[in-house]
């Protein structure tokens, strides 16, 4: 039953990847990354800005993450329909939020009680999927340090600008300087800050995607997969 971790900085593909394989491998997939921008929005919505306020919107507001990686989704109670669900998995890619999202995952309070969410929902897709690739920032060196794969992927600034500028196009006209110059300052906010930074562990084995398309990238990530036997199954 494998948790395989990928780490890395904004933009790398951790996205694309960690559902690929998730979906070749028939186990669940978690983004942690979503939970973190499901609660910026939640608090901008609610004009919170306290951090114990914040970290209490994670199970005041229900905060689930559908863990399918055919269709994952982010939910939580629709804070203009208390009786309702609200899928939150498009509007938290909106670029008010990508600008926010840093900052409330600075906080310590916040990242302690997603903490706990992250680790249920791992074990939750353990039970369901019999195992589950989890992607974010600090997977291998907190949320679960004894991940069977632990990867941190990479790839230089401009690759990740273009990729991003890609993602974003579909939302907002966006040029690659002004992407690139936001992935830096997010690299820099999301390494420095105290809790839980974002670092390449000891036994994090790294996968650069400079060079590599996503087929390669999933290939490259597959066969260390398959070199430990963690029971994925072909197409």
């Amino acid at each position: 039953m494998p948790v395989i971790a990928i780490d890395g900085p904004s933009g790398a593909g951790k996205s694309s990847l960690s559902k690929a394989v998730a979906a070749k491998a028939g186990w669940g997939y978690l983004d942690t990354g979503a939970l973190y921008r499901g609660l910026t929005w939640l608090a901008q919505q609610g004009g919170v800005s306290a951090p114990q306020e914040i970290s209490n919107l994670v199970r005041g507001s229900k905060l689930n993450f559908n863990l399918d990686p055919l269709n994952p989704m982010l939910e939580a109670i629709d804070p203009d329909q208390k009786d309702k669900t609200k899928d939150l998995s498009a509007v938290i890619r909106e670029e008010l939020i990508t600008n926010s999202v840093s900052g409330i995952s600075a906080v310590p309070e916040v990242r302690a009680e997603l903490l706990t969410l992250q680790r249920d929902l791992i074990e939750k897709s353990i039970a369901e999927f019999g195992g589950v690739v989890v992607e974010g920032r600090d997977i291998g060196t907190t949320v679960w340090p004894d991940a069977e794969l632990k990867i941190f992927l990479t790839a230089d600034v401009a690759a990740r600008a273009v990729r991003r500028q890609a993602q974003l196009s579909e939302l907002a006209e966006v040029s690659a300087n002004s992407v690139a110059d936001s992935l830096a300052k997010r690299d820099a906010i999301d390494s420095m800050r105290a809790a839980s930074p974002l670092r390449q562990s000891e036994d994090q084995i790294v996968l650069d995607a400079t060079y590599l398309n996503l087929e390669e990238t999933i290939q490259a990530l597959w066969n260390l997969i398959e070199e430990r036997k963690l029971n994925g199954r072909e197409f």
